[in-house]
């Protein structure tokens, strides 16, 4: 398995999008929950509040984390079709099959084309 850790450079810092849950409390309150990160909250007495104390709290937590990105090489699948691929190569009745299909698929064309 090959696995790549790509981390930011120092220099260029990526801007960085996040889904946020906004809750109204039952005491009035609202709520920001950052999706993916549901210990990363806010709490405030407008929504605008809420937002600016989960973006504080999510900052401080950056300073002392970073941001990777994971990449993961899938798994190489054995295609199931290559097991059976050319299984009927030399049977000497496999033109006469072909021939069946193919005058089948002529019949069910031409009925397709007379409705």
């Amino acid at each position: 398995m090959n696995l790549s850790v790509t981390a930011s450079p120092t220099k260029t810092v990526p801007k960085l999008s996040y889904d946020v849950l906004i809750e109204n409390q039952q005491d009035g309150t609202v709520k920001a929950i950052l999706l993916g990160l549901p210990d990363c909250q806010g709490l405030g007495n407008t929504e605008t509040e809420a937002i600016e104390q989960l973006s504080q709290s999510l900052q401080t937590r950056l300073k002392t984390a970073k941001i990777v990105t994971l990449e993961i090489e899938a798994p190489k699948v054995e295609n199931p079709w290559l097991k059976i691929a050319g299984k009927y190569k030399d049977d000497p009745q496999f033109d006469e099959m072909l021939e069946y299909i193919e005058e089948y698929r002529r019949e069910l064309d031409a009925h397709n084309e007379a409705r």
